[in-house]
């Protein structure tokens, strides 16, 4: 098995693999060996393109952040050039007030430790975790020229925007002559539909890039949670910083409804939950890469077989059929 080749980033010359290796999970979930393993896994399949943060391990607070890319950084073993790295700024780093957000002062000091842990001199690309309310866009996006301009960053994207935040980012890129975003990431799976009515759309029109994550809702599209509400030992849903999030996300009678009616259409077709989420994801126009978290090897393969599946439209018009109440509501935290 192999990971399908690679898909344009936006309207930038950089070409990305069509899954992506989320890292969320390591220092957390998964300790260094396991973390070492995972990375090891998707090298084979194919998978060159890393994404992680530096607020990482997920639902860990200020005194874990930057975990996740230490790991990462002590894996490369010389080969960093082979992969195209992204990471994040935005969440609270340390004790101090000007330890988070989107700030100058902030992002000056964040790119330089994340490079520090990741062991490179450059991030290929430079993501806003989430819009920052207390920060003019203005401040931050003169703050990402500056790193760009130093060679520190190649792209800048962002994460967790809302269309119009998105739009109003593009607005005064182009109206200062300040750096563009080029992609956004936003969570995007069958139970989760909403960025189809506009921030999608708008990734379309202006030639962003798609970097969608969670395509397995916590791992509610593998089928393996219940509807007795109990949060299975060592899932998203369990972890201590982030499961109620999740819980309060997937965890309702709607969503078990449509994963039964999932389940029996995967078994008709010979393929598992996992591996049908994911190609739906996949199939969609405007996703440039899927980004895929694991806590073991194994769970890597769904991206190698949902990287083989074609989906007809008959599949993908009853998988519409089933999510589409997913378009609407819900929140995008």
């Amino acid at each position: 098995m192999s990971v399908p080749a690679y898909r344009a980033f936006g309207r930038t010359g950089l070409q990305i693999s069509s899954f992506g290796l989320g890292t969320a999970t390591f220092g957390g979930q998964c300790d260094e060996a396991q973390s070492f393993a995972i990375m090891d896994r998707a090298d084979e399949l194919g998978i060159s393109f890393f994404d992680t943060a530096d607020k990482y391990p997920i639902g860990s607070g200020p005194e874990r952040a930057g975990v996740t890319e230490t790991i990462v950084g002590r894996w490369w073993r010389g080969r960093r050039d082979q992969f195209i790295l992204a990471s994040k700024v935005h969440g609270t780093t340390g004790p101090r007030p000007w330890d988070g957000g989107l700030s100058r002062r902030h992002i000056m000091a964040a790119v330089d430790a994340s490079l520090r842990r990741l062991q490179t001199d450059y991030l290929d690309i430079y993501q806003l975790h989430r819009p920052d309310p207390l920060t003019p866009i203005e401040e931050t996006l003169v703050a990402l020229t500056d790193i760009v301009r130093s060679g520190k960053v190649r792209y800048v994207g962002c994460s967790n925007f809302l269309a119009y935040q998105l739009a109003l980012a593009l607005g005064k890129s182009e109206t200062h002559g300040l750096a563009r975003l080029s992609s956004v990431q936003p969570r995007y799976n069958l139970l989760f539909r909403q960025h189809e009515r506009e921030l999608l759309p708008l990734c379309e029109q202006e030639g962003l890039a798609a970097l969608t994550y969670n395509a397995l809702a916590g791992g509610m599209l593998t089928g393996k949670h219940t509807r007795d509400g109990a949060a299975l030992a060592g899932s998203r849903f369990a972890n201590e910083g982030a499961g109620q999030l999740y819980r309060d996300r997937y965890l309702h009678d709607d969503a078990f409804d449509v994963v039964d009616r999932i389940r029996t259409l995967a078994g008709d077709l010979g393929m598992s939950m996992a591996t049908l989420a994911t190609a739906w994801v996949q199939s969609q126009p405007v996703v440039t890469s899927v980004i895929l978290g694991a806590t073991n090897p194994q769970q890597l393969d769904i991206a190698a077989a949902a990287g083989e599946v074609d989906l007809d439209a008959a599949v993908l018009d009853e998988l519409d059929q089933l999510t589409r109440r997913f378009r609407m509501g819900d929140d995008i935290q």
